[in-house]
């Protein structure tokens, strides 16, 4: 679709909470190269992190911030035109911290806030069927009763992840791992793309309630083509079995290891890809990739010709 976005003003200060994290620092290096200005929201006696370090050489201003204070929040978010979050975690940093944050930036008057999403599209899953997800329903319930306007970025799974952390691609037996259907459509987009329109997104000053982006759409048996072409050797599809079959495969993972107080265990990434493959968290088009003209979006035999 056409770019309908309105650019920030020169002066644009954005507070970004979770800075110090993957995502966070590339939306820090984004946000600077667009010439925002930006405050990074670090915890007490993190100063000296060589994350930190790493933002203060790119001209952010670092800030150390009592989380669970209202008041130092809110004097932190001070004069923001938005605050973009980064935090990730359980419920602790995705609903309690966040919330804190939110309430800050309103009683502070930012005018917009970003929450920390960056998924696929959880708007559209049942409850229960994804535990990170289930939190990020319950903020965002929060968040659209609060007197500000937000925007959520959905931009399905990060497409790092096909690198080795995600099971479905798997360069030494040259197979591409699946369970249900080899042609549903599923979303990709690398951290840096998704940073980057992130950065976008905060220093334009119309952006709507969602942002989908994808930097591609490739079905498992598209995925196969990319994977023989980045590799130079063919893949082939290996169905392990239907998404019933995945669905109680989670149940066991999690009755055996339920590792309960860890972000990603294993049947954590076991619900996403049931999420993705049976195409209930599909991004709905069409996709607002085109709406930042100047972002380049990388490809998966582009990243994975990375990985050899």
């Amino acid at each position: 679709m056409p770019s309908t976005s309105t650019p920030a003003p020169t002066a644009a200060t954005i507070v970004l909470a979770g800075a110090t994290g993957g995502l966070g620092l590339l939306i820090a290096h984004h946000l600077r190269r667009r010439g925002a200005t930006v405050r990074a929201l670090v915890r007490p006696g993190s100063g000296r992190k060589a994350e930190t370090e790493s933002l203060r050489m790119q001209g952010v201003e670092v800030m150390e911030t009592n989380f669970n204070s209202a008041a130092d929040l809110t004097r932190a978010c001070a004069g923001a035109t938005c605050v973009v979050s980064a935090l990730s975690g359980l419920r602790d940093s995705i609903v309690d911290t966040q919330t804190r944050l939110l309430e800050a930036a309103v009683a502070a008057g930012v005018p917009r806030f970003i929450p920390s999403d960056f998924s696929a599209d959880f708007t559209t899953l049942p409850e229960g069927s994804n535990r990170n997800f289930d939190l990020r329903r319950e903020f965002q319930r929060r968040l659209d009763a609060a007197p500000i306007r937000a925007t959520s970025i959905l931009n399905g799974m990060f497409m790092d992840l096909l690198k080795g952390q995600a099971p479905l691609v798997q360069p030494g037996i040259r197979r591409i791992v699946y369970w249900g259907d080899a042609d549903q459509p599923l979303d990709f987009t690398t951290m840096v793309d998704t940073a980057d329109f992130t950065a976008a997104a905060a220093l334009d000053t119309n952006t709507p309630r969602y942002l989908r982006v994808a930097g591609e759409v490739a079905s498992i048996r598209e995925l196969g083509a990319e994977a023989s072409a980045a590799f130079g050797q063919p893949f082939k599809l290996l169905r392990v079995g239907g998404l019933g079959f995945l669905a109680g495969m989670i149940k066991v993972t999690r009755a055996l290891a339920p590792a309960e107080n860890e972000v990603f265990p294993p049947w954590q990434g076991m619900q996403y890809m049931h999420n993705m493959l049976s195409g209930q968290a599909k991004l709905a088009e069409p996709l607002d990739n085109a709406r930042y003209p100047d972002i380049r979006y990388t490809q998966i035999r582009e990243l994975l010709a990375q990985a050899i």
